[in-house]
């Protein structure tokens, strides 16, 4: 067991929590074998980690069924990089904190592996220092009816969001953030609700709940120390991502939107738009019964 995380801890005793030493501390660095199964069989990763200027990414690794393979229980060979556009593209020439995230939306399983990675070759070593699973609230059940198609490429990048991607946001039901601090690691993590749970308050600038969760405040942590985050939204139908990268405020007034505890204040410093990256087509989204009403 690690050292407490002191966002963390103080983000736990502003929400009330008293539940001792609750948090990333109590993640191992082994990775378990039904972890290291469930790995084998996923052919999508999320992936946060910070480029040189400090800006959080978030953004996809995909393969077929295996191509994430914990070779020991601390290492984990991923068999594939982020290609550009991906802002992650070039990264892992040298070592960096890394944060993964496995998310089975067909069965609403998920883990979350915090580590390191270089590159070595065409794949990307992972040497793990937290592993642990999340539970499935709040997960969108969906299932790809196909793989990614086309070549990755760039469909766009700015500071201000379009219309189009505005309405993409505004309608969306799940994204991925990115936080971190140095010193303390990198972590991806999920975020869903109902369409219309995240909204857009302006043409840089978006605003999501923060719903109950397993209060350990992993993010929310990170973001009390460093308000650096990145943001990644999938187009389902197309295979899109948007990667949003920027500075997020946590806001402890939930302002009367249905289920927020708190609410997070997010400022677009610039955004990625790709195509290929992403399966193209899903099933329609079966929509978790916990999620509270979008307003």
């Amino acid at each position: 067991m690690g050292r407490r995380h002191p966002g963390e801890v103080a983000v736990q005793r502003r929400a009330g929590v008293r539940a001792g030493d609750h948090g990333s501390s109590r993640a191992r660095p082994e990775i378990p074998e039904v972890a290291a199964g469930f790995l084998r069989g996923q052919d999508m990763l999320v992936a946060g980690a910070a480029d040189d200027a400090g800006r959080l990414w978030a953004g996809l690794l995909t393969g077929p069924a295996g191509f994430a393979d914990p070779v020991d229980d601390r290492t984990i060979v991923v068999g594939a990089l982020p290609a550009p556009p991906d802002p992650l593209h070039g990264l892992f020439e040298t070592e960096r904190d890394l944060g993964l995230l496995a998310i089975e939306p067909a069965t609403r399983r998920r883990m979350r592996v915090n580590g390191v990675a270089v590159r070595a070759g065409s794949s990307l070593v992972v040497r793990t220092e937290q592993v642990y699973s999340n539970c499935p609230k709040y997960i969108q059940t969906r299932e790809p009816t196909a793989s990614p198609g086309a070549a990755p490429a760039l469909a766009g990048r700015g500071t201000t969001l379009t219309d189009r991607l505005r309405t993409w946001i505004a309608t969306a039901d799940t994204f991925f953030v990115a936080t971190g601090v140095e010193g303390l690691g990198t972590d991806a993590s999920h975020r869903g609700g109902n369409p219309g749970f995240v909204r857009v308050t302006g043409p840089a600038s978006l605003t999501f709940p923060d719903y109950v969760g397993n209060g350990m405040f992993m993010t929310l942590g990170n973001l009390e120390l460093n308000p650096a985050a990145g943001l990644l939204f999938l187009d389902w139908e197309h295979g899109e991502t948007l990667h949003l990268t920027g500075r997020a405020e946590v806001s402890w007034d939930p302002g009367g939107v249905p289920g927020a505890q708190r609410l997070v204040h997010f400022t677009l410093t610039e955004y990625v738009h790709a195509t290929g990256v992403a399966a193209a087509g899903w099933t329609p989204p079966g929509y978790h019964r916990f999620n509270p009403p979008a307003g």
